[in-house]
């Protein structure tokens, strides 16, 4: 009875060993299977050894998809990301490729010659996709397409799904921003992950906008990427086929939920080129909160190509701090009214001049006798320049940064921040303005008061009217105007509301927040005159040529003298807020380097923002 036992186990051991030799040999021969000789076999070795040899036979791969987050906008529309059908072609030898009628098919369903299709398959040494006419997209394949090119069965070619990361009519937006290859930033500040294989250094990092200030959480944690099986002589080694290589992790890649209406975005946008915006911007903020709806900068964003000799089409005008005009009146009305200067009822007599440093009112003649109030509506400047050289420098600079001017106004948090385990700035771009050369309050609100007691009534006067070295962004006047409706507190605009894993969960909410570091607030009854004001510029002051519209609006216009290579040029401005009753919106638009004398378009912008708004309004309504 043993001995039968025994000669069962002895004859399954047997039976194991003779199939474990078959799969060795099986191995040995798809490993030597390319070579025509022994001799090329040793050529190789003594080019080698095996450990050359064991790379012949190798995998071709090709990146699907990046791994990288996506954008939403506040409605979880695709700011980015979308899936399409393209076709993929691998370094396949011609006569391994499959028959010749095939390969014609092939060029027909491709829109080429079939010489064409040869010299280009023949020029593949890596996987590549099949792309369009302008040679930087793979080419979107109709399902009638994709499904013919399937049938043919040809070696080397096959329909994968692509995942481009700027979904179809996409403009690159500055606040979105874009990806690029930046091998000596990803040296500089991700060496682990480099030397670990995590990152690599020709991989697309975030440029500007979100995709740089999110770019450690876009990044994900892998890429997708099919694997094709050629010999040493670029055959297909059959049998193996395709391989898909995807991280196996549920909560990648993550979506960035934007505060972004992306309908409204693109009609701003739309509007903005048909208006013939050169240079600029457009910022809407949502009243309630200072929520970024929409943010339009001109020249367009277009990546990897510089239009301007400046490359001024890179800089995100709604970020960037220019002279502001006549709506710094509103920041200089209301420190007049805080350090209790001027009255409301108090009357001013302008007639064209202000008598010194060179400065006068833009109205020819003047305004004759007016008050604070109609100064503001007029936007004169002998009014403002009056009351500015009664204050004292700090008493305006202490003000202006309780109004949210000369500091960075987008959302923020200074100390680490959840997931980013770092101190957080959405808006990395941002200038943060100023009112005084010289006078730097920093991220921390210090100023040199040595500074502060030199400037004298000249520069007063200038600063008064927003000229001089006063600087403000689009996004600090729109956000003005919400700080004004909510009396005196200033928000913080952000761009992001939350981020979330890929199966759906929450992994961190940035929540609307209040300005940091800004103790100091003006009275209410400040901003409540403020607004009186503006609601009579558009009434009968210098807005009056926008005051019908969907929506009853009120604002401030503003026209500041700059120059650009010695050319004297004008930044106009409109800042406002509406409808009146029921404010939904605060707008800022500005139209930047204008020639002196044209048609003011910031103001007939505005207008257009506020009734596209409106419109927009009634349709999500329905």
């Amino acid at each position: 009875m043993a001995k039968g036992i025994s000669r069962r186990v002895w004859a399954a051991a047997l039976v194991l060993f003779c199939i474990m030799i078959l799969f060795i040999v099986r191995l040995a021969w798809l490993q030597l299977l390319p070579w025509s000789s022994q001799a090329a076999v040793h050529a190789a070795v003594n080019r080698g050894g095996w450990q050359r040899l064991s790379v012949i036979q190798r995998q071709r791969n090709l990146v699907l998809d990046s791994g990288r987050g996506d954008f939403v906008d506040r409605y979880g529309q695709a700011i980015t990301g979308e899936t399409y059908s393209a076709a993929a072609f691998f370094p396949v030898r011609p006569d391994a490729r499959g028959g010749e009628g095939a390969v014609r098919q092939l060029a027909v369903l491709l829109g080429v010659s079939h010489e064409q299709l040869q010299s280009y398959w023949d020029a593949v040494r890596e996987p590549v996709f099949w792309t369009a006419g302008d040679g930087k997209l793979p080419l979107r394949l109709k399902a009638e397409q994709a499904e013919a090119i399937e049938r043919l069965g040809l070696n080397g070619v096959s329909v994968l799904p692509y995942r481009n990361r700027y979904v179809s009519g996409f403009e690159a937006k500055h606040m979105i921003g874009f990806t690029s290859q930046h091998p000596e930033w990803l040296t500089a500040n991700h060496s682990k992950e480099l030397a670990s294989g995590k990152r690599k250094l020709n991989e697309q990092v975030g440029g500007a906008g979100l995709e740089k200030s999110l770019d450690k959480l876009l990044h994900g944690i892998g890429a997708t990427s099919v694997s094709y099986f050629i010999d040493g002589r670029n055959a297909p080694v059959h049998g193996l086929d395709y391989r898909i290589t995807q991280p196996g992790n549920n909560y990648y890649p993550l979506k960035v939920q934007t505060t972004i209406d992306l309908i409204l975005q693109n009609k701003l946008e739309a509007y903005a080129d048909e208006q013939g915006l050169k240079e600029g911007a457009i910022v809407v903020l949502d009243a309630d909160n200072a929520d970024v709806i929409a943010m339009v900068s001109r020249p367009k964003l277009k990546p990897g190509q510089f239009e301007s000799s400046d490359g001024s089409e890179w800089s995100n005008h709604a970020l960037t701090a220019v002279a502001p005009g006549s709506i710094f009146k509103l920041v200089t009305a209301a420190a007049a009214m805080e350090a209790g200067v001027v009255s409301r009822k108090e009357k001013f007599h302008c007639n064209g001049e202000y008598g010194k440093y060179g400065l006068s009112c833009w109205k020819e003649g003047g305004h004759g006798t007016i008050t604070l109030q109609e100064g503001l509506a007029q936007s004169c400047n002998i009014v403002f320049a009056t009351i500015a050289e009664r204050m004292r420098a700090a008493e305006l600079q202490r003000v202006a940064y309780a109004l949210g001017i000369g500091r960075k106004a987008g959302w923020h948090r200074d100390k680490p921040f959840g997931p980013f385990r770092r101190p957080l700035r959405l808006l990395e771009e941002e200038e943060q303005g100023q009112l005084f050369a010289g006078v730097d309050r920093g991220a921390t609100g210090g100023v040199s008061q040595q500074a502060l007691a030199a400037v004298d009534g000249g520069v007063m006067a200038q600063s008064g009217i927003g000229q001089r070295d006063v600087r403000m962004s689009p996004l600090q006047a729109a956000n003005l105007i919400v700080t004004l409706l909510h009396e005196g507190r200033v928000m913080e605009p952000r761009l992001v509301s939350e981020i979330r894993y890929a199966n759906g969960q929450r992994m961190v909410k940035l929540p609307a927040q209040r300005a940091q570091g800004g103790r100091v607030r003006i009275h209410a009854g400040t901003a409540h005159a403020l607004l009186r004001g503006m609601r009579e510029v558009v009434d009968h002051g210098t807005g009056r040529s926008i005051r019908h519209g969907v929506w009853t609006v009120a604002g401030k216009s503003g026209t500041a003298q700059t120059e650009r290579a010695g050319i004297p040029l004008n930044h106009q401005w409109f800042t406002g807020y509406g409808p009146v009753k029921s404010p939904r919106y605060a707008v800022a638009v500005l139209a930047a380097n204008r020639t002196p004398g044209s048609p003011h378009q910031a103001t007939k912008l505005f207008r257009g923002v506020m009734d596209i708004a409106a419109h927009n309004e009634k349709e999500m309504k329905r």
